[in-house]
């Protein structure tokens, strides 16, 4: 029996895409917003690689976030008389129309918590912000790394005194999945096509069998309430 489920959160549940490019059209006007709030989540997944290979040590995710935002602001030309704001903005994404919904279904048979790159206090805020009923907060700052190491993955079940078994990641990403079915978690993949705009090309569909393929949260409930292999 999956006694919890942990979450991707960029991407999976909030539209980080279209909520950043709002936030940068309010104080940079002049620049092409979305295009800039690709260019900043561009620089996201190199600043994490240095921490996983140990080029240097774990600092929380707003850190990473203001240093990337520094660099793609001297790329637009653009100067910023208060980055640290506009840095806050990834603590105000909103939701996707069915994550609410889907995730207070799932919370009524199970335990659901973020298993995120984000920090506790980020993502604790995002949640007050997006009115995510998450009954706690996991993630990279519990492991000190950031996913995909196996380290993040394995410390929300440590934290919930769950065996890996007994707990289904839930992502829209296939390579999330993938690190933790290799680690024995249960999978859902949730469809997010337009995560980075009409131009998606990468996780339009599941590339496995994950134990539950899903539209939206409201359907992954759907299928786990059927499914009394789970």
């Amino acid at each position: 029996m999956i006694e919890a489920l942990i979450f991707d959160v960029f991407g999976t549940c909030v539209d980080w895409r279209r909520s950043v490019a709002r936030e940068v059209a309010a104080v940079l006007p002049e620049v092409d917003s979305l295009a800039f709030a690709e260019s900043w989540r561009s620089e996201y997944d190199p600043a994490m690689a240095r921490v996983r290979e140990g080029a240097r040590g774990y600092v929380p995710l707003e850190e990473l976030h203001l240093e990337n935002l520094l660099t793609v602001a001297e790329r637009f030309g653009v100067t910023l008389t208060d980055p640290d704001m506009l840095n806050r903005a990834w603590e105000r994404l909103a939701p996707w129309p069915d994550v609410v919904a889907g995730l207070t279904d799932l919370r009524r048979e199970r335990i659901i918590a973020p298993c995120s790159n984000g920090s506790i206090a980020l993502i604790t805020r995002m949640a007050r912000h997006a009115g995510l009923p998450w009954d706690c907060i996991l993630g990279a700052e519990l492991a000190q790394d950031y996913k995909p190491s196996p380290l993040v993955y394995l410390a929300a079940c440590t934290a919930l005194r769950l065996r890996p078994d007994q707990v289904m990641m839930v992502a829209a990403h296939n390579g999330d999945l993938r690190a933790a079915r290799a680690l024995g978690l249960a999978t859902g993949f949730v469809r997010r096509p337009d995560e980075h705009g009409p131009a998606q090309t990468t996780d339009l569909e599941a590339t496995q069998d994950w134990d539950i393929v899903a539209e939206d949260f409201g359907d992954l409930a759907r299928q786990l309430a059927q499914s009394p292999g789970l």
